[in-house]
């Protein structure tokens, strides 16, 4: 047993909690990378087989995080060290929980910098810079602000000030009523960007796109892709659900309230779709764009469309929203740590967190401006690196978030005692039955899948 005083707060509502996970699940990742996944792997086809990896492996990695979090009422290590000492496991059990908090913070080095990107946006859409502009001139003004150090460090330094602040205003008055306001304010601004979408841009085209399955495209790299974003899509494997679950009452029930947050979350990704594919189809740019999809060929749309400075403008505002919740969500649980660790002040542990954190962040801002000291050549897991982001990126996303994950799938299913997991998540038998089976077979084998394809080790 650890030493240290459990975790006494808990969410006021189950109304916050899913709000909460909600917001942490739906960052860049719904709203700037599934579309263009969509687009680069068929539309409507792979939603289909999306839906059914994240039954099979996102929901009961996600129910295994929050038990494992609720039942050690701690930061994710020590929650993790708590239960392989409860289950008489060997200790070595909790670099479950310690390797997905480094991860998660190690993501949000970069993260934050792409949070501080939709900021920046924010004002250059506000100042009217799409205006008229075409191809050329949106592509200098993305390439202009990645490549300008001073830009993105005070864009970043923004983010990780005001995370800093919600963080260490504690986890009732920072967190819970920060998402309580975010979360509904991004969600009604994505919804009324998605009516104006279908407005002014071309609706049918995008439905038939998105809703008319083609399984003729269906490869089994589009498997792999649907199980990998299933995967990352609600932050598993980088604390924070481990985090969240140690914040939860003990009446709530996990497996309705993970299916409910699973549902809202691949909602918010199809209404990201009907904002971006209408505008995409009407003024004829490409679905399969790439990462480039938000922020160099969406500003084109806004360029030329009614209210272009009032809707662009409106839509970078919900991507920062939705940034800025998953990244306090990340901090917590490190801020959470640091207090456990060390005895310090809330403020304390969230201003240091969020000082190493602006620090480290600093290596990604350098690889975009292309500082001689930042770039690399390094060939790693098949892929070739050439700078610090992309070693950062590429270990965080492709090899410690499987790793994490593959570790909380056999940590929950096979090294807790069964009776543990059973009276946490307070199900039928049967219920259980079935989510034991999954945690234990089926997410450690898709989640091998996509480690190896993710790594190169696995060509198909």
């Amino acid at each position: 047993m650890t030493s240290h005083t459990a975790i006494s707060s808990r969410w006021s509502t189950r109304l916050s909690f899913m709000l909460a996970a909600t917001g942490a699940a739906v960052g860049l990742g719904n709203i700037w990378k599934f579309p263009y996944i969509m687009g680069e792997n068929g539309g409507a086809a792979f939603i289909v087989i999306y839906l059914l990896c994240i039954v099979a492996l996102g929901i009961p990695i996600f129910i295994a995080e929050l038990l494992i979090g609720r039942r050690g009422r701690h930061s994710p290590g020590y929650a993790a060290r708590q239960l392989a000492v409860e289950s008489k496991r060997h200790p070595a059990w909790q670099l479950t929980g310690w390797v997905t908090m480094f991860t998660g913070f190690m993501i949000l080095t970069f993260y934050v910098v792409i949070a501080g990107w939709a900021m920046s946006y924010v004002f250059k859409s506000a100042q009217g810079m799409f205006i008229d502009a075409n191809q050329a001139a949106i592509t200098q003004l993305y390439r202009g602000m990645a490549s300008s150090w001073t830009e993105m460090i005070i864009f970043t330094a923004f983010i990780v000030l005001a995370t800093a602040i919600v963080v260490g205003n504690g986890f009732k008055q920072g967190l819970e009523r920060t998402v309580r306001f975010a979360m509904p304010v991004m969600l009604l601004l994505l919804v009324g960007l998605a009516f104006y979408s279908s407005a002014v841009g071309d609706f049918a085209q995008a439905a038939d796109f998105m809703f008319r399955p083609d399984f003729s495209e269906v490869t089994a790299t589009t498997v792999l892709v649907a199980l990998g974003h299933a995967f990352f899509t609600l932050s598993l494997a980088s604390g924070v659900m481990m985090m969240y679950g140690a914040y939860l009452p003990a009446s709530t029930s996990i497996l309705s309230t993970s299916v409910w947050i699973a549902i809202a979350d691949t909602l918010v990704a199809l209404i990201a779709g009907l904002v971006i594919f209408p505008l995409v189809f009407a003024y004829g740019l490409t679905p399969a764009e790439g990462p480039g999809l938000i922020f160099q060929t969406l500003p084109l749309a806004f360029a030329s469309m009614p209210l272009g400075v009032f809707i662009g403008t409106v839509f970078f505002i919900m991507l920062l929203l939705a940034a800025f919740t998953s990244a306090i969500s990340m901090v917590e649980s490190i801020a959470t740590f640091v207090v456990e660790r060390f005895d310090i002040s809330r403020w304390a542990a969230a201003l240091s967190t969020c000082a190493v954190l602006f620090s480290l962040s600093l290596l990604t801002v350098f690889s975009f401006a292309q500082a001689p000291w930042a770039q690399l050549d390094v060939y790693l897991f098949g892929k070739q690196l050439d700078n610090w982001f992309d070693v950062i990126e590429h270990i965080t996303s492709n090899v410690l978030l499987p790793l994490g994950g593959l570790a909380i799938a056999l940590f929950a299913g096979w090294a807790v005692k069964t009776q543990f997991m059973q009276a946490e998540l307070n199900t039928s038998a049967r219920a259980f039955k079935v989510w034991q089976f999954l945690v234990r077979f089926v997410a450690p084998v898709a989640i091998t899948l996509v480690f190896l394809q993710l790594t190169g080790m696995l060509r198909l």
